[in-house]
């Protein structure tokens, strides 16, 4: 495809065509079939998945880790004390009109399309909550005895 007059000075005026830049918005400038692993930014304020991500740099040593600028820069420091570790680089991402979901990325420049790139939780809340519930009717049926 050859590029004409137009194309240069739409390019010019409003920048490099980019391919998904919703997906690039949310995952912090990278496509979704680079990521190694990716971490809300809730998991990171928890400073949850540091031993996960830890492997996943021993294991792709070749990554780079995006951090999420619109989050504190104080929930960071373990994770970038496992980047140096790891002597991964880091950088951070500051897109103020893009709301991203993710706090930390661990990507590539290439596409590795890894199937689950997502931090495994215990889902620890559930228990807790079926007590509730049979607190709850016994509370309600303690009422009508």
């Amino acid at each position: 495809m050859k590029k004409d007059v137009d194309d240069y000075l739409q390019e010019g005026i409003y920048g490099a065509k980019e391919t998904n830049p919703a997906e690039r918005k949310a995952f912090l400038g990278t496509l979704r079939e680079r990521v190694v692993l990716a971490l809300t930014k809730g998991q990171v304020m928890k400073h949850k998945g540091v031993q996960q991500l830890d492997q996943a740099m021993k294991e792709n040593p070749d990554s780079k880790l995006l951090l999420n600028g619109n989050v504190s820069f104080r929930y960071f420091k373990k994770y970038k004390q496992v980047a140096s570790d790891n002597q991964i680089n880091y950088k951070t991402v500051n897109n103020k009109s893009a709301e991203s979901d993710y706090g930390i990325v661990l990507t590539y420049d290439h596409a590795i399309d890894k199937e689950n790139i997502f931090l495994q939780e215990e889902n620890k809340e559930q228990p807790t909550k079926q007590k509730e519930e049979k607190s709850l009717l016994q509370s309600l049926f303690g009422i009508f005895k």
